[in-house]
């Protein structure tokens, strides 16, 4: 009796971690933007780098979106003044 093989897409990864992914409420909680701006910045190439799964769904890696809130450039009011 030959061992059941799983298909690449169904085995589980142990790089992998249900908290690995975000969703766009939760980026922008984190980020402190409306999600209309991650919809902006993606529509632009902007901001951390998102998956889209399916059609319509978004989501994002923890630490792609660590990565860009360490590198992204900060506005304060002294910028206005």
């Amino acid at each position: 009796m030959q061992p059941t093989v799983r298909p690449p897409a169904l085995r589980t990864s142990p790089l992998l971690k249900p908290g690995d992914f975000l969703t766009e409420k939760e980026v922008s909680e984190r980020l402190r933007v409306a999600p209309r701006t991650l919809s902006n910045w993606r529509s632009k190439r902007e901001g951390p780098v998102f998956l889209k799964v399916g059609k319509r769904m978004v989501r994002y890696r923890a630490s792609d979106v660590e990565a860009f809130s360490a590198t992204a450039p900060m506005t304060t009011l002294a910028d206005f003044a």
